[in-house]
């Protein structure tokens, strides 16, 4: 990789206005993604009241889950492959017309298959738009723009509730998808416009099999956990039946990804501890957020009685807790270097959380259950990033990437799971509450309605009100407390949890998988360029920079000269008004350093236009190998000698970081000027 190809690659780059445009409309899109895994939450009594089949009320939830879950390796692979612009916009495309269809939906069925088709376009945004950015921003400047892309995740997690009950209440269930629409063309048209085909091809041999296996035994179990106890007995023909055939297709997954050239999950990812661990309290954690935040504006719309909107703001007690814990755990983690104390402390909150949550009822108050929620949110956000955290710690360079998807994978299950076991418990409990009350309910009373009108129990007696709000504040208890031992087993697993010394590249952190709301799926080389640009936003300031730099290559040059040095090196040739542009300041005040250059044989002047001389690029390779060797340091114990591919991302990085845009500091007060002219 050479100093000119890394320039060709900056100048392919959208600037300025174009460059905001395009990572606005990859925001969009993403938030879009993200909203629609937590915006149906307060809109389910609703959707549920006027389509019926209240026993497929977690499908709603699960369909997305699993169908985004499965498909974003392929994404990614199919996005390196064949090039990300026109992947992109297909998932753009497929993510409305799920959504246009989930709208239109006349029963629970069409709401589900259209779920699970928004699920699959949704993936691809997700996936998609974390990696355009590492093709549109230099990777000097990829932390800083890739921490906004997580920001988006924690925005999504916070506003989504809210935003479905507001339009549950002001419009219908309807445009909870409808909403997507004009977004999502709106972002399409933009991508069309602005967004240029860039990004280097990668070939890939894709593990379809292992996708659709995944698929066959996640559908299986959730399928298993969704209909025993209520359509069919635990030990019934069709429950074992899906078990064992779930069973099996685990076993023949196992055997094709040992087998794959690339699979999604490499077999010798499982035999780690850490790795095992991490993803077994991952998948804990999953199965309690979203089975909460799904269960949850059940209870506060039926047994309190509150709009689809206000129990969206009743969850944000949650969500700011998640946000508040999530962030100050990976600042102190920055800190200290330790992580295994947060998942030790966070999952015993869960499970004391979900228990307090099993003990609501109809005249819990505002106060304790804010509490209690907030509670909760904060227990997650203490365990949901470090578990990335430790995974990327102890793995090798080459399974970095399928780690960190691995982890996240696992948590998106726990979730569909979640989500399952607590619809089918919810389902029997109520069922056989309801059933309790036959003696004083009226003929053909359905509690079911209740969930999309609580205002219908108005016109029964006192009697059958409290009867029926009581029978659902019991179901949904019964819920939150079948979530404390799986919380508790979690809380058991991160004693083994083994603690390794954190790497420099594990401190970085990534707000994105903070909050949970999103699989993610990064090959090694893409999660390493993340973390080096988020620490190279810690370097010392440019000047000092350049400095340091100068005087441990043995360059006798002041910083304002090493810095256009590298950068005429990158460019090869360039004029000296372009130069001072970059450096951001006026042609004169930057002449007297490239007069040293000039002076010294490192640059010839001609006609205004300079060129890197034999001797100074040789100069300034001796610069950018001091560079490298510095960045090296941050990933010492990952054997960059023994992975060609990390030892190729720091020679890139390296070039990229040296001779970029510049803010006039560099170029302050300097040498004396030599009296040539530019």
């Amino acid at each position: 990789m050479t100093a000119d190809v890394v320039a060709q690659d900056e100048q392919a780059m959208p600037k300025g206005r174009d460059l905001y445009v395009v990572l606005g409309a990859l925001m969009l899109a993403m938030l879009l993604a993200a909203l629609d895994q937590t915006i149906v939450a307060t809109a389910l009594p609703t959707i549920v009241s006027d389509l019926g089949g209240l026993n497929h009320l977690a499908w709603i939830v699960t369909a997305y889950l699993l169908a985004a879950t499965a498909s974003t390796p392929l994404w990614g692979k199919l996005g390196d492959q064949y090039g990300r612009k026109r992947l992109f916009q297909t998932s753009i495309v497929i993510f409305l017309v799920g959504s246009a269809l989930c709208g239109l939906a006349r029963d629970m069925t069409e709401l589900i298959v259209f779920r699970a088709l928004q699920g699959l376009g949704g993936g691809g945004l997700m996936v998609l738009a974390v990696a355009i950015v590492g093709d549109v921003v230099p990777p000097r400047e990829r932390g800083r723009y890739q921490g906004l892309f997580g920001a988006v995740f924690g925005v999504a997690s916070v506003c989504g509730p809210l935003l479905g009950g507001w339009f549950v209440d002001n419009l219908s269930w309807h445009w909870v998808f409808y909403i997507n629409v004009p977004i999502g063309i709106l972002a399409l048209l933009v991508i069309a416009a602005v967004l240029p085909s860039t990004g280097e091809r990668e070939r890939h041999r894709i593990d379809y099999l292992g996708t659709v296996l995944i698929v066959g035994w996640a559908v299986g179990l959730v399928l298993a956990t969704t209909w025993a106890g209520t359509r069919y007995d635990w030990l019934s023909a069709p429950i074992v039946g899906l078990v064992v055939a779930s069973a099996v297709l685990i076993g023949v997954w196992l055997l094709v990804e040992r087998r794959a050239a690339e699979p999604i999950m490499p077999p010798r990812l499982l035999a780690d501890s850490v790795f095992s661990l991490g993803s077994a309290i991952s998948f804990a954690v999953g199965f309690a957020m979203f089975g909460a935040l799904t269960f949850l504006p059940i209870f506060l719309q039926v047994v309190h009685g509150v709009s689809p909107t206000l129990s969206g703001v009743h969850l944000l007690p949650m969500m700011l807790g998640m946000l508040v814990s999530s962030i100050g755990s990976g600042q102190l983690i920055s800190r200290f270097g330790r992580y295994k104390i947060f998942p030790v402390a966070g999952t015993p909150i869960i499970a004391l959380a979900l228990y307090l949550c099993s003990r609501l009822d109809e005249n819990a108050s505002t106060l304790s259950m804010s509490l209690r929620f907030a509670l909760l949110g904060f227990g997650l956000g203490l365990v949901m990033q470090v578990l990335v955290i430790a995974v990327q710690n102890a793995v090798s360079y080459r399974d970095l990437g399928a780690a960190t998807s691995g982890v996240t994978f696992f948590r998106q299950i726990g979730g569909s799971f979640g989500v399952a076991v607590f619809g089918s418990v919810f389902s029997n409990r109520l069922a056989a509450h309801v059933e309790d009350l036959a003696p004083v309910l009226p003929p053909g009373f359905d509690p079911s309605a209740v969930q999309g009108n609580p205002q219908l129990l108005d016109r029964y007696p006192a009697e059958v009100q409290q009867g029926v709000l009581h029978a659902y504040a019991q179901s949904i208890d019964s819920v939150f407390l079948w979530a404390v031992p799986v919380a508790a087993v979690g809380f058991v697993l991160t004693w083994f949890l083994r603690e390794v010394p954190l790497r420099a590249t594990s401190q970085t952190r990534d707000y994105g998988e903070g909050f949970g709301a999103a699989p993610t799926v990064r090959s090694s080389r893409h999660e390493m360029e993340r973390a080096l640009s988020e620490l190279m936003r810690k370097d010392p300031k440019a000047l000092e920079l350049y400095e340091r730099l100068g005087a441990r290559s043995g360059v006798g040059l002041p910083a304002g000269s090493v810095w256009a040095l590298c950068r005429i090196a990158k460019d090869v040739t360039v004029t000296g008004r372009e130069l001072a542009e970059r450096a951001g300041v006026a042609i004169e005040h930057g002449r007297p350093y490239v007069d040293r250059l000039v002076d010294a044989g490192y640059v010839r002047r001609r006609d205004g236009t300079l060129a890197i001389t034999g001797s100074g690029r040789a100069v300034a390779e001796r610069l950018f190998t001091a560079r490298r060797e510095g960045l090296a340091r941050h990933v010492e114990g990952w054997s960059p000698e023994e992975h060609p591919e990390l030892a190729d991302v720091l020679a890139r990085l390296a070039e990229a970081s040296l001779g970029d845009e510049a803010d006039g500091e560099i170029l302050g007060p300097g040498p004396e000027p030599t009296g040539r002219r530019a």
